[in-house]
């Protein structure tokens, strides 16, 4: 009997359940997603196991090492190892086999050894995998709620492929992933992007087979898998994408690779450190490695220790306060310079602020890089409720002549539908952001079919327009929206971002008349 997508999804929900006696929600997710893979990885095993056994009944004539070789050249993708071995206590590291002591003392030592055994034995597509495991000791999780986790979890049907599909048991990871972001309030957006901007991105990005794709702030794997998933609907094959993240949490990089690995998607690098002062994926000549597609969420506002000497730094270097033009000059620095688009969430500050991200901002224009500005609705995140935008670039050179020394600006600010906890974009109105992103532009820079859109704002702005308004790139400089009954909460803030611009370039004027008149410090 198939399995279906509810009936895991309520298993697995329950097991993770049985966690609310002993921690918060929001910590679910570093005890479920680890003990959720391993169970993956152990049915698997013992699924391939079982058919290597019936495939050479008896092993008649074969030694344990010729057995071994067999089973692990031909059945087998990964090891399953023993922990103790040659002990009285000497047992598989698998699911089934320590499922069998729950009832025993040190239960939580002996997952423990069972993930790091795995992770030992199979270093190539484990290492680091589980994560820190903190929760495996007794004091943070008692053994009586880890065994209930188990045999509760263990309700869930086989996951092997003879059992269900890497999309029934992907699907399952993601439901989670969601309900542990609906409960886990700003601490989700750590690891976890809404998952209608994730598709928004990729769509305006359009990854093509066989091409990279990098996320420097990766978080669960969600813009990668989406890549693939993208490819796979519009009946390319996924699996050819080579994918590559970089992620700063341990825990959280351990999260992005089962999820890739119950995805099905094998071809893949997630590295861990900060993506500013330590890029992992590096060229022979220790410049930053350059992909096709780049795609990222990055912390927004981030205090960070500003790079002295970096040749990321296009156009300047991001103040301390904010590090959001560091993460665009990263990504601009890892484009192919052939077919690199780049695609990031961001606050609506950096269209406006003054002092060094203005500088940043103004490079960016002058090298033409900028291709659109797309403004969301505000309240579309599980950690923080204000507007975002979100800017695409394209390597130097390499936009659409029709889309070259301009920007596009869509404001889709009003296109949400509301949910429980959150503002949602819905399929149609990201179909209608994507079809607006292709528009044709008439020489006033207004779309040619202003009903193919669905209705948005949308507006091709000349980067000459931009440089009169001292390369803001507030939105609603460019698009005149129609006059409304009342003010509602995104004409305000809108507002507001045009008078707080306002504001900081006579700032400037006032800190440049202060520096020549040898008083400095004041914009530190």
């Amino acid at each position: 009997m198939a399995v279906t997508q509810q009936e895991i999804e309520n298993r697995l929900w329950d097991a993770a359940d049985e966690l609310r006696v002993a921690m918060p929600e929001a910590q679910y997710s570093s005890v479920v997603f680890p003990l959720m893979f391993w169970k993956y990885l152990s049915d698997t095993w013992e699924h391939r196991h079982k058919e290597f056994l019936a495939d050479n009944e008896g092993l008649a004539g074969l030694s344990a090492e010729e057995a071994h070789e067999i089973e692990y050249r031909d059945y087998q993708s990964f090891e399953i190892p023993f922990i103790h071995p040659g002990t009285v206590q000497q047992r598989r590291a698998s699911w089934s086999s320590i499922l069998a002591t729950i009832t025993q003392d040190g239960l939580g030592q002996r997952v423990r050894l069972s993930l790091q055994g795995i992770e030992t034995a199979n270093p190539d597509k484990f290492s680091r995998l589980f994560g820190s495991m903190a929760w495996t000791a007794e004091e943070v999780l008692p053994r009586e709620v880890l065994a209930a986790v188990m045999q509760a979890m263990d309700r869930t049907p086989k996951m092997h492929e003879g059992n269900m599909s890497h999309d029934v048991l992907g699907g399952a990871y993601e439901y989670l992933l969601k309900r542990f972001s609906d409960g886990s309030g700003t601490r989700a957006g750590q690891f976890f992007t809404p998952r209608e901007v994730v598709e928004l991105i990729v769509e305006v990005l359009d990854p093509k087979a066989n091409e990279s794709v990098y996320d420097p702030t990766c978080g669960s794997g969600g813009m990668l898998i989406a890549s693939a998933n993208l490819l796979k609907a519009r009946g390319g094959r996924g699996y050819t994408l080579k994918l590559h993240g970089q992620e700063a949490v341990p825990d959280t990089a351990g999260v992005a690779r089962m999820n890739l690995f119950m995805h099905n998607l094998t071809q893949f690098q997630v590295e861990v450190g900060d993506t500013l002062k330590d890029p992992r994926f590096k060229k022979p000549d220790g410049s930053v490695k350059q992909f096709d597609v780049i795609v990222a969420n990055p912390p927004y506002s981030l205090k960070w220790k500003p790079w002295t000497k970096d040749p990321r730094a296009i156009g300047g270097v991001a103040p301390q306060s904010s590090a959001d033009w560091a993460f665009v000059q990263h990504m601009i620095a890892s484009m192919d310079p052939k077919k690199g688009r780049a695609g990031v969430v961001l606050p609506h500050g950096v269209l406006f602020r003054g002092g060094q991200e203005a500088a940043i901002r103004q490079r960016m224009l002058d090298d033409d890089l900028l291709e659109a500005v797309i403004g969301l609705p505000a309240n579309l995140f599980y950690n923080t409720s204000i507007p975002t935008t979100i800017l695409v670039f394209r390597a130097p050179g390499t936009k659409a002549p029709e889309r070259q020394s301009g920007v596009l600006f869509i404001d889709a600010s009003k296109r949400f539908a509301k949910a429980k906890n959150r503002n949602i974009l819905t399929d149609a109105s990201i179909a209608d952001i994507v079809t607006a992103y292709h528009s044709k532009f008439d020489a006033d820079g207004n779309p040619v079919d202003p009903d193919g859109d669905g209705g948005l704002a949308v507006r091709f702005a000349p980067t000459t327009e931009i440089a009169t308004n001292g390369y803001d790139l507030n939105i609603g400089r460019y698009i005149k929206q129609a006059a409304t009954e009342r003010d509602d909460l995104g004409t305000l803030i809108e507002a507001y971002n045009l008078a707080r611009a306002e504001r900081q370039k006579t700032e400037q004027r006032m800190l440049a008349a202060l520096a020549d008149a040898g008083i400095e410090g004041f914009d530190e």
